[in-house]
């Protein structure tokens, strides 16, 4: 007897042997989340908080760097991101085969030799300041949705007959 289509059962073809989903993320340990944490500019205007279920740094809501499991990623120019790969470094993909543009994942070894990455660290931090700061939608009234944008106008009909 075959379920009802409305019941969600995984499909063979997202999923390992084990049923681990491969969209599992990973986490970063205490360890990486402090260092990451000291590296990060006291500044009032940046603030760190969750995303892909690690930890990130925003300024002005734009995310200059971050922790993917123990690995450090920064936002950073397509030249100066070229140069860290050259140093061992990688796009930064959150899923396999889909790299963030715009960001790049620091050499391993970031949280012993501290330098290089507090420098990569205060790079992006300053030039991801001089975007423009990220606006929240104003939320409905009372239904907690965020509006939907304004319609288009439809051209004017022509007033030819054919």
């Amino acid at each position: 007897m075959a379920l009802p289509p409305t019941v969600w059962r995984p499909r063979p073809d997202r999923y390992h042997g084990d049923g681990v989903s491969p969209m599992s993320m990973p986490r970063p340990s205490e360890k990486a989340k402090a260092a990451f944490s000291r590296l990060v500019p006291e500044d009032p205007a940046v603030v760190l908080r969750p995303m892909f279920g690690n930890l990130a740094a925003f300024v002005n809501g734009n995310m200059f760097a971050g922790l993917f499991g123990e690995d450090l990623f920064v936002r950073l120019p397509e030249a100066e991101s070229a140069e860290v790969k050259r140093k061992g470094g990688r796009d930064f993909e959150p899923m396999p085969g889909r790299a963030m543009t715009g960001y790049v994942v620091v050499p391993g070894g970031w949280q012993r030799a501290s330098g290089p990455a507090q420098h990569l660290i205060e790079r992006a931090l300053g030039l991801t300041r001089a975007m423009p700061a990220k606006t929240k939608a104003k939320a409905k009234a009372g239904t907690g949705e965020k509006p939907k944008p304004a319609a288009k106008p439809k051209p004017a009909a022509s007033k030819r007959r054919l």
